[in-house]
């Protein structure tokens, strides 16, 4: 838990909801950032349930040094409070080992010596994700002389479809749109699907409200829950803010990092982003103040239904 000794009010019946705020430490947050941490937190908060923080820092190459530090720091600053303790991706790695040999002792995972080069070479189809849909060229077996680099689980060409609480209903045939997708990277890392799926369970996340950037890996998630025989949590993608190039924000489109002395004009902007009637005077009012105006005037239905809103036309 967070610093702070109060406890933020819960509205309505409590439903065993249990939802997260997962960061990576990238760099500081930012607007786009703020937006996921606002609607994730107020729809917990808003249903009488838990939120949790995870440090997603298992990529270990793209974690900036003291940016998770900066990042819980900001997230007290703007007045957050979270349940437990922050749960580490970087301690977590004999748990994602544990959910790699069980899906490989189920013949689910097998070792692909591909490089990039020859998956591209292969005249693979573009993936839904911007990538290359693997082709399946290890799935028989390696090429003779060949070893593994990285490991892969296996799809099937069924439609993996759920109903998105904003975004409506979404779908995919894995085997078209993605491939057999890695688990385990060649170098050595565990990739994104699988620590994300195995947190999520391990911390009983019943659902995940996060950004609309994040809507194609949903399906690669639900079928690794299904491998790996666990529940489904109810999904929200929230519409993410893009710049004047139609870019999203984010750390690689130079965001800039949340301004903490501005903490009560950026949570009004947030909340105004997603659809909430957020008076302009509250920009100048304590935090509490702001944070008091939205537990009470939360409306999960006035969030836009739309993937993106560029950020000179919000709401």
């Amino acid at each position: 838990m967070n610093a702070s000794s109060q406890v933020s009010p819960a509205i309505g019946t409590p439903k065993n909801y249990r939802g997260r705020f997962a960061p990576s430490p990238t760099g500081p947050l930012h607007f786009g950032s703020l937006i996921a941490a606002v609607g994730s937190y107020l729809d917990a908060r808003s249903q009488g349930g838990e939120w949790l923080v995870r440090m997603e820092n298992i990529d270990t190459p793209r974690n900036v040094p003291g940016a998770a530090e900066q990042i819980l720091a900001t997230l007290e600053a703007f007045g957050f409070e979270w349940d437990g303790p922050v749960l580490w991706q970087s301690r977590r790695r004999e748990a994602y080992q544990a959910a790699l040999e069980s899906l490989t002792a189920a013949g689910l995972v097998y070792g692909c010596a591909c490089s990039r080069k020859e998956i591209a070479d292969s005249a693979g189809r573009p993936a839904i994700d911007g990538g290359l849909a693997y082709p399946g060229l290890c799935r028989t077996g390696l090429p003779p002389g060949r070893a593994a680099r990285a490991w892969r689980l296996r799809v099937d060409d069924r439609e993996i479809a759920f109903t998105d609480r904003l975004q409506g209903r979404i779908s995919q045939h894995l085997e078209r749109d993605v491939g057999d997708f890695v688990l385990l990277r060649a170098d050595g890392l565990f990739a994104y699907q699988l620590a994300v799926t195995v947190d999520d369970h391990f911390q009983g996340i019943s659902d995940i409200v996060r950004g609309a950037d994040l809507l194609a890996s949903t399906p690669r998630q639900i079928w690794l829950q299904r491998c790996l025989g666990f529940a489904e949590p109810r999904y929200a993608h929230l519409p993410v803010a893009s710049n004047a190039a139609g870019e999203k924000l984010s750390k690689q489109t130079l965001a800039p990092a949340l301004a903490t002395d501005r903490a009560a004009a950026e949570l009004v902007a947030a909340l105004c982003f997603l659809g909430q009637a957020a008076p302009a005077e509250l920009a100048g009012a304590p935090l509490a103040e702001v944070w008091a105006w939205a537990f009470a005037n939360w409306v999960f239905a006035a969030i836009p239904r739309l993937p993106a809103i560029p950020l000179s036309a919000p709401g």
